[in-house]
């Protein structure tokens, strides 16, 4: 993890690895990713090498027990999770590859760059191991018809064919990439941080929300937002034509 101003850079460095999210490496990138939460105001979680991940380590997966198999999915259930949770932004910066739990980790993210040689798939049926759990971040990003598509024949699709169905934000040349990572992640760090925090929660809580009980509680959130003193500061900067200042509360 490197700090660029309001920005955490956190990095998968396993690239002789394929950046392969071995149980090891996902239990590191867990702690890694509350602790960059706590320092700054954005994440950009990228990776080295040519493959952003792989996904799961194959070397942890073969003859092992079905306590071991429950600890691997846990554990990488809780990193989703968390990617989610933590309350700042997450932006994965997509170079290369991100297959199978690799590309669960980036539809997981808040926002994807990806760079025009970046590939996204769910292989697991060509191996015999259904994309079970990478189905469901797929799913809930791109719709069950595209996600199903790619869970049953495991091809890989473009940068621009994952933008297109909405698994990523923007596809950009390589030599672009990191700093449009980073412009995109200091531009979201111009705002409160107390504001990005609650709508950050409130939106991943809406998802699964009927319409009806989504406004319901989408006004309370608002209400709640309305009455901090950044919303308070923010809307009286914007009527006396002048920069706020933010409290972060």
């Amino acid at each position: 993890m490197e700090l660029e101003g309001e920005v955490a850079v956190v990095t998968l460095n396993r690239p002789a690895r394929r950046n392969a999210l071995s149980l090891g490496l996902m239990k590191v990138l867990t702690v890694v990713l509350r602790s960059a939460a706590e320092q700054a105001r954005v994440i950009v979680l990228a990776a080295s090498g040519k493959v952003f991940s792989s996904g799961h380590d194959l070397g942890e997966m073969v003859n092992r027990t079905e306590a071991d198999y429950q600890e691997i999915f846990r554990t990488c259930t809780e990193l989703m999770e968390t990617v989610q949770q933590v309350e700042v932004p997450v932006i994965a910066e997509v170079q290369g590859l991100a297959t199978a739990a690799g590309c669960q980790l980036a539809a997981s993210c808040d926002l994807v760059v990806a760079s025009e040689d970046a590939g996204f798939a769910t292989p697991g049926v060509k191996i015999g191991l259904f994309c079970t759990t990478p189905m469901v971040a797929l799913t809930r990003v791109i719709g069950s018809k595209r996600a199903m598509e790619m869970l049953l024949t495991g091809d890989v699709i473009s940068a621009q064919t994952a933008a297109d169905w909405g698994l990523v934000n923007r596809v950009v040349t390589s030599a672009e990439l990191r700093a449009t990572s980073m412009a995109l992640g200091r531009k979201i760090a111009d705002a409160s941080a107390y504001t990005i925090a609650l709508g950050k929660k409130a939106f991943y809580r809406q998802l699964n929300l009927d319409r009806g009980p989504a406004y319901e509680y989408a006004g309370q959130v608002m209400t709640t937002n309305a009455l901090a003193d950044d919303a308070q500061e923010g809307m009286g900067a914007f009527l006396a034509k002048r920069q706020p200042i933010w409290k972060a509360r």
